[in-house]
């Protein structure tokens, strides 16, 4: 997607995620994400806005301070904070350079991105919280998909033990017909991850839906629940998928 592409699906998910924020009961538990409540959620979600938002305007690291209370009601908090992110990328030149924590390029196109997936994978676990139904659109899931094993793969050592890869895996989107290849570790003990033909070779195929892969790699669903099937060397395939590969 381009940054402007980007921003229209910021403010359609940032609006949905307000309005289960000012529809949903703030207590309600929040599956997948340990202990929090609703409420837990959308203060997270708008420090990380906040964040974002600073590093949008400087293009330099900021301190990540999430444990900031609202000084107001929560969802008109929450709003805020969302306007506040969106008006910044408004205002950024994609292309100026930009501090971040992965192995994307460190221009402010970044947060475009990585701020639609925060907000989608964080509008599914609210719409959860409050018991309602959301599905991840198929191309903003491949999206997801890929920002996770192109860019967060080759840095998964500053957050965790990377995920075991024994030989060449093949992971497969069936509905939006993309692919990475996923190759044993070299020297530096990450797994190698780079956008693959789905025609390319491998010891073990992973295919399903986007949203079920991508669910998969933040830990929304087991990989029961995704719909994804394996072929080839399953045993190596599971013990890929078992991660954890994000943050």
């Amino acid at each position: 997607m381009t940054p402007d592409e980007y921003l229209a699906r910021l403010r359609e998910l940032t609006a949905g995620f307000a309005e289960v924020a000012s529809t949903g009961d703030h207590a309600a538990p929040v599956p997948c994400c340990g202990d929090w409540s609703l409420r837990d959620l959308v203060v997270h979600l708008g420090n990380v806005h906040r964040w974002a938002t600073e590093i949008a305007r400087t293009g330099e690291p900021a301190p990540q301070i999430f444990e900031v209370e609202p000084d107001a009601d929560l969802t008109a908090w929450y709003r805020e904070c969302a306007d506040g992110l969106i008006e910044a990328l408004s205002a950024a030149s994609p292309e100026d350079r930009a501090w971040n924590f992965t192995a994307a390029a460190k221009i402010k196109a970044f947060w475009f991105r990585r701020q639609v997936h925060e907000t989608a994978v964080h509008l599914l676990d609210a719409h959860r919280a409050a018991g309602t139904p959301y599905t991840l659109d198929p191309s903003v899931a491949a999206d997801g998909v890929d920002e996770v094993l192109v860019g967060m793969l080759p840095k998964v050592k500053r957050w965790h033990t990377p995920p075991v890869v024994t030989v060449p895996l093949l992971l497969k989107t069936s509905d939006t017909g993309h692919a990475w290849l996923i190759t044993p570790p070299g020297e530096d003990d990450v797994p190698g991850s780079r956008q693959a033909d789905p025609a390319e070779a491998a010891g073990a195929v992973v295919e399903g839906p986007a949203e079920g892969l991508d669910l998969l790699l933040w830990q929304r669903v087991g990989l029961a629940e995704s719909g994804l099937e394996l072929a080839g060397d399953v045993a190596a395939a599971e013990t890929f998928l078992a991660g954890p590969f994000t943050p």
